[in-house]
């Protein structure tokens, strides 16, 4: 049994052959072929859709903007950022360590200390997030004024 896949391109593989990254690049619109990286992350399966599903975490810019002003422990980070649960905060943090751009030190002291960092990786969002809040800023109260107004014309 052949599988069937979405690149027409690439070759009719048995699903045992396929593993990892080769499987996500021979079942995606979004591939690598001789150097030349085809992107497209309005393709669901491109794996920089990835990537924004995790920029777009209700926490993770909120978390990255923290950690740009240097290291912090978990409670440090906890409260400059408010409003964000010790578990939520910490599958977070859990999840930007995995895709590389927080780095968690453990030190073997009592009481434990465990610091965050942003990795070179995360230090590369810091331009980009910054436009973002600055627009975010610059807009909050127009955007609130827009739902106002789309609220009273629902009532």
């Amino acid at each position: 049994m052949h599988l069937e896949v979405s690149n027409p391109e690439a070759p009719a593989m048995e699903p045992h052959q396929l593993h990892g990254i080769y499987w996500i690049l021979m079942t995606s619109k979004c591939h690598t072929y001789l150097m030349e990286t085809i992107k497209d992350v309005l393709d669901p399966a491109c794996p920089s859709r990835m990537v924004l599903t995790r920029l777009g975490d209700r926490w993770t810019l909120l978390i990255v903007i923290a950690l740009s002003l240097g290291v912090h422990r978990f409670s440090e980070l906890r409260d400059r950022i408010g409003g964000v649960t010790p578990k939520v905060l910490t599958q977070t943090l859990r999840g930007l360590e995995k895709d590389g751009l927080v780095e968690r030190t453990v030190y073997a002291v009592v009481p434990p200390k465990v610091e965050y960092r942003l990795t070179d990786l995360g230090r590369s969002l810091l331009e980009p997030i910054a436009a973002v809040k600055d627009w975010a800023e610059r807009h909050a109260d127009d955007v609130l004024e827009a739902r106002e107004r789309a609220e009273a014309q629902e009532n």
